[in-house]
C-alpha cells in the first residue's frame, strides 16, 4: 500500500507541497470565456448523478462540435499537456474532466473502465452536449472506446492516442510496469513519467524534460493529487479490460485517428496497430524514438495533424 501511495503521488504532475484549493464555480453556464489558455482557465464544477465533477473549458467562441478530452491512469487535469490543450482550443471547443472520485471530483472512484464511460457519458449529458468529439489518451483512448459502443450517437469523430483495443497484450499488466518505473525513478530522483512516457534516448529524455516543465506552467488553482483509493480501483479497471474479450470495433463508423510512439512501454504499441486495423475508419500515426507520450513528445507535430481531422 505504501508502494501504491507513492506511485499515485509521483505519477501526478501535482508536486507542489501546499497547493490551494481548487476554485470551483457554479452552475456551470457561468463560465467565464476571459481565459483563453490552459494555465489560467478557471476551474468550474457541474453536479448530476449525485457527483460534482470539476472541469475545466476552454475555446467557447470556437463553437462547433466539443472536444472532450479523457486522460491516462493515475492523472488528474493538470497532466494534460498545455501545448496540446491549447493547441486544439485554438480551433475547438474544449473540456478536459476529472471523472467520479479523482481529482476534485467528488463521489466513489470506478474501478470498471465500462462505468468510467457511464461516468464521462453522465458528465457529456449534464453537459448538455448533444453530440462530442472525444479525445482519449492511454486509459483515456479505452473509456473512449466504450463511450462510442455505448452511445454511438453521442459521438461524431475520435483521436485515440498512447491506448489500444479490450484485451491487448500488455493492458492487464500496466501495474508491474508502473510500479518498476517507479521504483526506477525513486532511485534517480526523476519523475516516473520520465521513464513511463519516453524514451531513454537523447531525444526521448529531454523531451521528457521538456513535458514535465509544461506540466508545472500552471501555478495558481491546480487540481487536487490523486487519492489512492482512486489509483488503486484505476489499476483493478485496467486489468480487468486487458483480460476482457475485444469488442467488435468494426460497427463503428466514426472517423478516428489513432496515435502513439514507436517504443511504448506502457501500452505496447502493437495494440496500436491493432486498434487501427480493427476500426474501419481510422488512420494512424507512429512517431519515431517515442514512447506512450508521443503526441506530448512531438506535439508541434500532432496538433496541427489532430486540427486538419477534426476539421475534416
Amino acid at each position: 500500500m505504501c508502494l501504491l501511495a507513492l506511485s499515485a503521488t509521483l505519477l501526478s504532475a501535482c508536486a507542489t507541497a501546499d497547493k490551494p484549493p481548487v476554485a470551483a464555480s457554479t452552475p456551470a453556464n457561468t463560465a467565464t470565456a476571459q481565459s483563453t489558455t490552459w494555465k489560467d482557465v478557471p476551474t468550474q464544477v457541474i453536479s448530476a448523478g449525485g457527483v460534482d465533477f470539476a472541469y475545466r473549458e476552454l475555446g467557447q467562441k470556437n463553437g462547433g462540435t466539443p472536444v472532450i478530452f479523457l486522460v491516462h491512469l493515475a492523472a488528474v487535469m493538470d497532466n494534460w499537456d498545455p501545448r496540446v490543450v491549447d493547441g486544439i482550443a485554438a480551433k475547438h471547443h474544449v473540456v478536459a474532466f476529472d471523472n467520479r472520485g479523482v481529482g476534485a471530483s467528488t463521489g466513489s472512484p470506478s474501478n470498471t473502465i465500462e462505468q468510467m464511460a457511464d461516468d464521462a457519458i453522465t458528465f457529456i449529458k449534464a453537459k448538455g452536449f448533444k453530440q462530442v468529439d472525444l479525445f482519449g489518451f492511454s486509459m483515456g483512448g479505452m473509456i473512449a472506446q466504450e463511450i462510442v459502443l455505448k452511445e454511438p450517437q453521442l459521438v461524431r469523430k475520435l483521436i485515440l492516442t498512447g491506448t489500444g483495443p479490450a484485451g491487448g497484450p500488455g493492458i492487464s499488466t500496466v501495474a508491474g510496469v508502473a510500479n518498476y518505473d517507479l521504483l526506477r525513478a525513486a532511485f534517480t530522483g526523476q519523475d516516473p513519467k520520465q521513464y513511463l512516457f519516453f524514451t531513454r534516448t537523447p531525444h526521448g529524455i529531454a523531451s521528457g524534460k521538456a513535458f514535465l516543465q509544461r506540466l508545472q506552467e500552471r501555478t495558481e488553482n491546480r487540481d487536487r493529487e490523486i487519492a489512492v483509493g482512486a489509483y488503486v480501483a484505476q489499476l483493478q479497471a485496467l486489468s480487468a479490460w486487458g483480460q476482457k474479450r475485444p469488442a467488435d470495433l468494426s460497427v463503428v463508423k466514426q472517423p478516428v485517428l489513432v496515435a502513439n510512439g514507436d517504443d511504448d512501454r506502457m501500452v505496447p504499441t502493437s495494440n496500436t496497430h491493432d486498434l487501427a486495423k480493427r476500426l474501419p475508419n481510422s488512420e494512424l500515426i507512429i512517431y519515431p524514438d517515442a514512447g506512450h507520450g508521443g503526441i506530448f513528445q512531438y506535439h508541434e507535430d500532432f496538433v496541427p495533424k489532430a486540427l486538419a481531422f477534426l476539421a475534416k
